[in-house]
């Protein structure tokens, strides 16, 4: 165990790559991960993240949404390393709210297991998207089940970096999130890094993956990958889980970011 409480669990070096392959040929189609049995002081629903430490994320393209231009609600398909489904995420917005607030809008995202049930929300409030100073910042609520908190993300004001910090249930500080100075994701993969709260030792990782340039120019259908260590508490897992969504509407939702280069915004 090191400073904070938090166990040095190795730096995640350039040649790691988070697993993303597709399940063998063989293996039933849209697989889902078995249900594990219940955990005691584990939320219900959530014991699923105490068997992986990886888990990807992809955004189902809307068809509406590519001929039209009008933002829909977003859904994406949660699955671990070995391709099997662990999670459903949809968003519930209004259209006022996507069209007029765009990428900075308020959402309520409900994370569903195999069964259909609720396991998971995440609601992020309206804030201003275009504040230099630190009076607007972003912050997410997670809560498992519906209507408990167990964590935040918060974001932290820096004057270049996209920073968070991912805090517990009694708003007590247990990781950081440190973006790059550009979060283009031109031809490769976007890191944004996961560390202690003294920011020496690298815990985990969630990329935005490169998704080809017909998704990457066409769509906002984003793809990320999340590590985290496997004896991680599984509360923090599900709050990386929420931090990754709000990452990908504040820095990959929007169709001007396909256009090039886009400097970190300060929400």
């Amino acid at each position: 165990m090191e400073p904070n409480g938090v166990t040095n669990y190795g730096f995640y070096g350039e040649g790691s790559t988070i697993q993303n392959q597709p399940p063998n040929a063989g293996d039933p189609p849209n697989l889902w991960m078995p249900r594990p049995a219940e955990i005691p002081n584990c939320p219900p629903g959530v014991e699923y993240l105490c068997q992986i430490d990886q888990l990807i994320i992809r955004q189902k393209t809307e068809l509406l949404e590519v001929f039209t231009g009008f933002e829909t609600n977003n859904k994406y398909e949660i699955t671990n390393s070995m391709g099997q489904k662990v999670y459903y995420a949809a968003e519930e917005t209004s259209f006022c709210n996507r069209f007029f607030c765009g990428s900075a809008r308020s959402f309520v995202i409900v994370i569903t297991d195999n069964r259909g049930n609720e396991v998971m929300r995440l609601l992020r409030p309206l804030r201003c998207s275009c504040c230099l100073a630190p009076c607007c910042l972003q912050r997410l609520e997670v809560q498992a089940p519906p209507g408990i908190p167990i964590g935040y993300v918060i974001q932290t004001w820096h004057p270049f970096l996209p920073k968070f910090t991912i805090q517990n249930e009694r708003h007590e500080n247990v990781l950081r999130i440190i973006g790059p100075f550009l979060t283009c994701s031109c031809c490769s993969d976007v890191n944004f890094m996961v560390k202690s709260v003294d920011e020496i030792y690298e815990v985990g990782r969630i990329s935005k993956q490169w998704a080809g340039f017909v998704n990457e120019m066409c769509t906002d259908a984003d793809i990320f990958g999340i590590q985290f260590p496997m004896n991680l508490d599984v509360k923090m897992k599900a709050v990386m889980l929420g931090a990754c969504f709000l990452i990908d509407f504040m820095f990959f939702e929007y169709s001007e970011q396909k256009d090039g280069a886009v400097f970190p915004v300060f929400t």
